[in-house]
């Protein structure tokens, strides 16, 4: 038998059509408590809100416990659907203009409105049939490898509770306006399918090193990312398009736009706190999975 190499060839990411829910254990899962809100966050003092909050993080516990993996539909209530509207109807004006035509044709398969907030059920059902993604509600967010590890599986973690009613325009963690206005749309390109199960393979199996590096990738396109469309560059990060600010911000003088490089992305520090000064372009979702799949392939070396 000939040797194998230390830098073992990724196969193609195998999709059948639909989506089958086997998903692993969700075992060690370390994420913080909805319960326990920083005192800057426009919620921490509302009480009622605090209730809420437990009680939809309540059914992500009990999809974790369900053996068939059920997602349990929210029945939001009028003051959440109204947070909804105000921030869908301002994002889709912005979004008419800087998203990927990509992004918006996405956004109408997956049945996503201003008018109410999605249900990842439904979402769920759909990426199944278009690309084999899977959706799995989570109670908040979750450390860096757990989190990655998950896209392997073809499985985004999602929250499913929304922001604070006084500050409709923004969120110091992710919420349901972040994963299915920013994230969700995206799964259905099988190319950026098949690049995020990358990440989550290169996350299983990284060095504490690579893990940071990984971190930093995943922000500078799945989060923050630019991509050139017919000579125009178009967002189509998750950061960029659920936020008014960042979106407007990022075609501003403001904002340093780079050509994509790997090691120049995978070295770069940034500062989720505040606007992003750089960001990278890609030329297209198929070459960025390409570059992201050889680079997996030195894990280990």
């Amino acid at each position: 038998m000939e040797n194998q190499t230390a830098t073992q060839k990724i196969d193609e990411p195998a999709f059948t059509g639909s989506s089958n829910n086997n998903l692993p254990e969700f075992r060690d899962m370390k994420f913080e408590k909805i319960n326990q809100l920083a005192l800057d966050h426009p919620g921490a003092n509302d009480m009622a809100y605090r209730t809420r909050r437990d009680y939809i993080a309540s059914l992500s516990k009990r999809f974790r416990e369900d053996p068939e993996h059920k997602i349990i539909d929210v029945e939001y209530t009028p003051e959440e659907q109204q947070v909804w509207q105000i921030v869908a109807t301002k994002l889709e004006e912005i979004q008419a203009k800087r998203a990927s035509s990509f992004y918006l044709e996405a956004k109408k398969k997956l049945g996503i409105s201003t008018r109410q907030i999605p249900q990842l059920s439904e979402m769920n059902r759909r990426l199944g049939e278009l690309t084999g993604f899977q959706l799995a509600p989570i109670e908040g967010l979750v450390e860096t490898r757990g989190f990655l590890s998950w896209l392997e599986h073809r499985t985004m973690l999602c929250t499913q509770y929304i922001r604070h009613t006084s500050r409709p325009e923004y969120t110091p963690e992710p919420d349901i306006v972040h994963e299915a206005i920013g994230h969700i749309p995206n799964f259905t390109n099988p190319d950026f399918a098949d690049f995020s199960q990358f990440i989550g393979r290169g996350a299983r199996i990284a060095s504490d090193e690579q893990l940071e590096e990984l971190g930093r990738l995943y922000w500078f396109t799945v989060e923050f990312g630019l991509v050139e469309e017919n000579g125009e560059l178009k967002a189509y990060g998750a950061g960029l398009l659920s936020s008014f600010g960042e979106l407007e911000n990022a075609f501003t003088d403001n904002v340093e736009r780079r050509p994509f490089d790997l090691n120049e992305v995978i070295n770069q520090d940034y500062d989720y706190s505040d606007m992003q000064p750089i960001l990278y372009v890609i030329s297209s979702y198929a070459e960025l999975k390409e570059t992201t799949r050889k680079y997996i392939e030195s894990f280990g070396k």
